[in-house]
């Protein structure tokens, strides 16, 4: 199992969440670190803490940043992954709203890798949708796809080219997953060509305050 979180609540509201996504990380891709929609305007006691402690259980930290779809100044997102970096010891970074089209990927190319030049590994691009094929060259994993259960299993579709992709570079992010059916998510994802997932069962407007049951000892 290859699991991606994006846990959104902070460690001194949900400590039990915190703690128990601590013991397990060894079981994780990478652990989303996102104090303020971003590192915020000065770092977190409380994140600061539990980064050291995921860290030092072997977790991957990936700092979290919006790219509004590609059209927040790229400077601007290069800054809050330095930040990350600086602030948590973040080793790579979770770009949000990325963009998707083919015009947009030349700017998403120098902005990757303008956060390369950082140091930043690895890079997650979560577009939330299947991107222009190119972007596969830009990323180390592709989210490429994020939504509801029921969407996920009435409405979802792949094209072609990422049949020709490593399945470990795609991630599938689902909320609102009926808990007994978390594990059927996360065969799902793997039958879908995404070997890297995130089932919860949490509902908008955060659905990931919520951690994934998947971490949970009796899921293979």
């Amino acid at each position: 199992m290859s699991l991606l979180i994006p846990l959104y609540v902070h460690p001194g509201e949900d400590p039990g969440a915190w703690h128990r996504l601590i013991t397990s990380a060894g079981r994780t891709y990478g652990v989303v670190v996102n104090p303020a929609s971003g590192p915020g305007p000065a770092p977190d006691p409380a994140f600061s803490a539990a980064a050291d402690a995921l860290r030092a259980a072997g977790a991957r930290l990936l700092g979290y940043v919006d790219t509004d779809y590609g059209t927040r100044d790229p400077d601007e997102v290069v800054a809050e992954v330095a930040r990350h970096r600086e602030w948590y010891a973040t080793d790579g970074c979770f770009l949000d709203r990325a963009p998707a089209t083919a015009a947009a990927l030349p700017a998403c190319r120098r902005l990757v890798r303008s956060v390369r030049r950082l140091g930043t590994s690895p890079v997650v691009l979560n577009a939330g949708v299947h991107p222009a094929p190119g972007y596969a060259g830009l990323a180390d994993l592709l989210v490429t796809f994020e939504g509801h259960w029921s969407t996920y299993v009435s409405a979802f579709s792949r094209p072609s080219w990422t049949g020709r992709i490593a399945p470990e570079r795609f991630c599938h992010l689902v909320y609102g997953v009926p808990e007994a059916l978390v594990p059927l998510a996360v065969r799902t994802a793997r039958d879908r060509g995404a070997a890297v997932s995130g089932p919860v069962t949490g509902e908008l407007p955060n659905p990931w305050a919520r951690l994934t049951p998947a971490l949970g000892d009796a899921l293979p």
